[in-house]
């Protein structure tokens, strides 16, 4: 199965002479919706562009003078019933006028067209299930072909004689049109099988989590669905549970060392596991009854309880000697994962958000009762506890720094590096952990006999931690708390704010990951760090630099290390930078059987949707009826694709948006990387040369609109002819860009001439880009920029916003505070690909103006607040206006700032998130977050926003240079300057305050 935008360039048949072949492609495109149709020759030479200004799949008529085509490309877009801005419609189009007559209706889907004699047939599902539907040209009719109930017709292709064949149940058949007849067909592929063929590789590119041994002399790893020990210097790598079918992930080292807990589907649900460290004994199951995701397995310190928490926000604790489990807390929201256990294993700490603010607290959960205390306030966000491993504090992680990052841009904050590390006195006797410093005179007394060396230690008195590599005094048997003011002993590490995570303890130390700030788009101010704070000399030193991710040994004096793919081991000490050891991973492999790997990550995909689905009712489906009509199609699945496309026809059951499974253990052969120029080349059909038609300005002072040819000392010229490629020559029966494939990463050389002659010619050299979507999109974002220019003398603004993302936010960014003294402004997202910054751009720009201010040598006054808008606003959508693209219009039409101009908008408003990889690396995206408005209603999902004013830019305006959709916006905003202008007030006169 192709990814979920199909490939860049997709073949879809034969001019009706047969001397033409036709394509789709995104060569000329800067967003992946948008795609045009090409035609080349088959003697070669140049892709020609059909006129449509957007096109997917299509097919010529008989005579060849027209096409029935679908604007919209959503090839291999797994929804079904779907009824969005976005769904397939039809049309034919006369290649001579250009105009454009639409033949389906409806909400849902049209696609996949062939023209047939009079008979234009096509796939729809506007019934339900996908069918080849007929619409006869002449009367302008349409009728059912199939008749299928419960399973799509897909991918029909036609000999343009009378047959169809489609796909259907894994299945391919035959449909006779004239007579309707379907005949199923049976094919015999040879083939080697060659991937679903048993064999061993290596699981190092699949690494999910990673532990050290009690005293680190060997690292716990799971990878590819097995747990691995792996030495840190000698001795053999092990592999504990041979499960090709089985994900086994998050191992558990216990305290003595003698086994290894992990969670496993081998049952069917995730269950807790145990197993020998040595692999002497098969792994054991221990809980049953599993429903739900489950995480990490922590050990308590005397080896007899395990607690683990799941999806639901629960967290369980076993007992091992009876193998009894107890839910100990069910969080209202989100999930626990930080959960730790006391030095003596009588108390478990969490934390958890308990109220609507979002902010966690940090809780403790007594075995001795059962109870759950909360130990800190809801003011504040604490995270990450850790426990003293003598016993005396409880550390933890919390957000209590708000001095403020102040904008560049705008008078506004951004908190960041806003956390400290604080210790929790656990019972009123302890002492501070952070005294003050003081050097004082050390007093000897001559000893009087029978005199004691030191007053005695009462009973209970405790003392700050100390730095010796064991406690001073051993943990308590059993750990007393005293809940009384607990929450008001709490001193803050003597170490700055920061960005800090990864939080844990060894005697007389603090260990800590510091991380960068976040930046939208680039990387951050800073690489992650591991630390160590020592108590003794108050003191933090890097331990390692760079990293991903850390584990330390059960006795805390090792620390294993992820930098990128390697793995390394540090002491856990001051010192512990001079102390690198690298570890080697390069003997995890696994024995993996496809067809048992397969079978599981079918099961495990139906479980993440089970789990996560944003509503429990999966929208009325019977999910159980789903899984078992489609499992039987994991028989026929040879290849990983295979099983995606199973998997993907399985999930869109659900009538749902973002439902996408991406990747997984299959190669895709390197694409040739294209030495591009940043222009457009014609054929010169007189001489049989190229020349250069265009060349894309860009925005060379910044690198993601470099122009190859617009740089300095790159002496090109649109209209010269491009004679060479690097010395090679280059002739009309060639194309271009075959002569620059493979040519991204090195200067390229074009002989070029004012003439298609050697003559006099000069050559020149550029440094090329693999992709000019961005040129395209900043070209076509100038052009719509001058359009508003030009129509409106310049009084009104004109942002694109790309997507919700880092390249949107960027975009309006740039454009907005620039164009802030407009008297109008036009905001346009169509096409738009989604993210999550949609909230940001409306708080912006719905902000109200409430003053100005003025300084003596001002002529014009700062608004009050900053960054406001004063003016109209219309938005400009479309039906690629997708997901937070959806959002955007919606809020901008709630928030009062305008009317919405175009088309309906996608539909797909369910957020995603990754749950965590398939075994093989694969990825699923369940739809887990949906929206809803202030009444309490689902909105936008699988409709899309309408329009206030719709408007279709049509092919015949959009071929004849016109853009309806921006014109009526500008129509608009001009209307409602002239009716109601809006500016600034002016300077209020000088005041007179002399008494009177």
């Amino acid at each position: 199965m192709a990814p979920r935008w199909g490939w860049d360039n997709q073949v879809y048949g034969w001019s009706r002479d047969g001397k033409r072949i036709f394509f789709r492609s995104l060569r000329d495109s800067w967003s992946l919706p948008i795609a045009k149709l090409y035609s080349v020759s088959v003697d070669g030479g140049p892709a020609e562009p059909l006129p449509m200004p957007e096109a997917g799949s299509g097919d010529y008529s008989p005579d060849g003078g027209q096409m029935v085509y679908s604007p919209q490309f959503r090839d291999f877009r797994p929804e079904k019933r779907y009824g969005g801005g976005q769904a397939n419609v039809l049309y034919i189009f006369d290649l001579k006028t250009s105009d454009a007559k639409r033949i389906t209706e409806g909400a849902r889907a049209s696609r996949d067209a062939m023209w047939i004699g009079d008979t234009i047939y096509y796939d729809s599902d506007r019934d339900g299930h996908f069918n080849i539907y007929a619409y006869n040209v002449s009367t302008g009719k349409t009728a059912q072909v199939t008749q299928s109930k419960q399973w799509d017709v897909r991918w029909p292709s036609s000999d343009h004689q009378g047959r169809i064949v489609y796909e259907m149940q894994g299945e391919l058949q035959v449909l006779d049109a004239k007579s309707g007849k379907t005949t199923p067909i049976s094919i015999t592929v040879p083939d080697d099988g060659l991937a679903r063929r048993p064999s061993r590789v290596s699981a190092v590119g699949n690494i999910e989590s990673y532990d050290l041994s009690p005293k680190g002399e060997r690292a716990l790893i799971s990878a590819r669905g097995d747990i691995f020990t792996a030495p840190i210097e000698k001795g053999p790598t092990r592999n504990l549970t041979h499960s090709s079918g089985a994900h086994d992930k998050w191992p558990s080292w216990s305290p003595d060392g003698s086994q290894i807990a992990f969670i496993s589907d081998l049952s069917g649900e995730e269950e807790l596991y145990l197993v020998p460290q040595d692999g002497s004994k098969p792994p054991q199951q221990i809980t049953n009854g599993g429903s739900a995701m489950r995480y990490q397995p922590e050990w308590s310190a005397d080896g007899k309880r395990i607690a683990f928490g799941d999806k639901d926000g629960k967290i369980f604790v076993v007992t091992l000697a009876d193998r009894k489990m107890t839910e100990i807390v069910d969080a209202p929201r989100n999930q626990i994962r930080d959960y730790t256990w006391s030095p003596s294993g009588n108390y478990l700490a969490f934390s958890m958000a308990t109220n609507g603010n979002g902010m966690s607290q940090i809780h403790i959960w007594s075995a001795a009762d059962g109870k759950v205390h909360r130990v800190t306030g809801d003011m504040f966000n604490a995270v990450n506890p850790v426990w003293d491993p003598q016993g005396n504090y409880l550390y933890f992680i919390s957000d209590r720094e708000f001095a403020p990052q102040i904008s560049q841009v705008e008078f506004n904050y951004a908190t960041n590096r806003s956390a400290y590390i604080y210790a929790m006195a656990l019972r009123k006797d302890v002492k501070h952990p952070f005294p003050p410093e003081s050097d004082e005179v050390a007093v000897t007394k001559p000893k009087e006999e029978g005199t004691p060396t030191s007053e005695p230690k009462k009973e209970g008195d405790s003392e700050a931690p100390k730095a010796e590599a064991k406690p001073a005094t051993p943990p308590q048997k059993t750990l007393v708390i005293d809940l009384d003011g607990i929450s008001n002993r709490v001193a803050r590490a003597p170490i700055g704010a920061d960005n800090y995570g990864g939080l844990a303890a060894k005697p007389g130390h603090l260990l800590y990951v510091s991380g960068p700030a976040f930046y939208y788009g680039r990387q951050g101010d800073r690489p992650a760090q591991l630390k160590i704070f020592s108590f003794k000399d108050r003191k933090e030193t890097m331990i390692a630099d760079d990293i991903n991710g850390y584990a330390m040994s059960g006795d805390g004096s090792k620390v294993l290390v992820r930098q990128g793919p390697a793995f390394s081991l540090f002491d856990a000490t001051p010192q512990g930078d001079r102390t690198k050891k690298p570890v080697s991973v390069a003997g995890l492999m696994v024995d993996r059987v496809p067809a048992e790997e397969w079978n599981q990550i079918f099961n495990e995909v139906w479980r993440r949707y089970r789990d996560w689905f944003y509503v429990s009712n999966m929208h009325g489906y019977d999910w159980v009826a789903l899984r078992e009509q489609y499992k039987p199609l994991l028989k026929y699945v040879a290849h990983r694709s295979d099983l995606n496309y199973v998997i993907s026809e399985m999930i869109s059951e659900l009538t749902i948006q973002h439902a996408y499974i991406e990747g997984g253990d299959f190669q895709i052969p390197p694409r040739p990387r294209v030495g591009l120029p940043g222009a457009r080349f014609e054929l010169d059909k007189q001489s049989g040369r190229y020349r250069i038609a265009k060349i894309f300005e860009g925005e060379n002072e910044e690198d993601l609109y470099r122009s190859p040819l617009r740089e300095i000392g790159v002496n090109a010229k649109v209209g010269d002819y491009v004679l060479a490629i690097d010395g090679d020559e280059l002739k009309g029966n060639d194309d271009p860009y075959r002569l620059l494939r493979n040519k991204a990463d090195n200067p390229v050389s074009l002989t070029v001439n004012s003439k298609p002659t050697m003559d006099g010619s000069r050559i020149i050299s550029y440094r090329p880009i693999a992709d000019e979507g961005n040129l395209i999109y900043l070209d076509w974002v100038a052009r719509n920029r001058q359009k508003v220019e030009e129509a409106t003398g310049g009084r009104v603004g004109y942002i694109h916003i790309p997507d919700m993302g880092a390249n949107g936010i960027r975009e309006f960014i740039k454009w907005y505070y620039p164009q802030i003294d407009k008297e109008a402004l036009i905001v346009d997202v169509r096409a738009n690909g989604g993210g999550n910054v949609s909230r940001m751009l409306i708080e912006r720009l719905r902000r109200k103006l409430l003053g100005v201010n003025y300084s003596r040598t001002d002529s014009i006054g700062n608004p009050y607040p900053d960054g406001v808008f004063i003016g109209p606003m219309v938005a400009l959508l479309d039906g690629n206006s997708a997901s937070d693209g959806d959002i955007f219009p919606w809020m901008f039409r709630e928030a009062g700032l305008g009317p919405l101009i175009g088309k309906r908008s996608w539909g797909g408003v369910v957020g995603i998130a990754n749950r965590g990889a398939l075994i093989d690396g694969g990825a699923i995206f369940v739809p887990g977050s949906a929206l809803a408005n202030k009444n309490g209603e689902w909105i936008i999902e699988g409709h899309g926003v309408d329009p206030d004013i719709e408007v279709d830019n049509d092919p015949k305006s959009e071929i004849a240079g016109h853009d309806p959709q921006l014109e009526r916006g500008i129509a608009e905003v001009m209307a409602k300057i002239k009716d109601h202008p809006v500016k600034l007030p002016g300077r209020p006169a000088a005041p007179v305050k002399t008494i009177r």
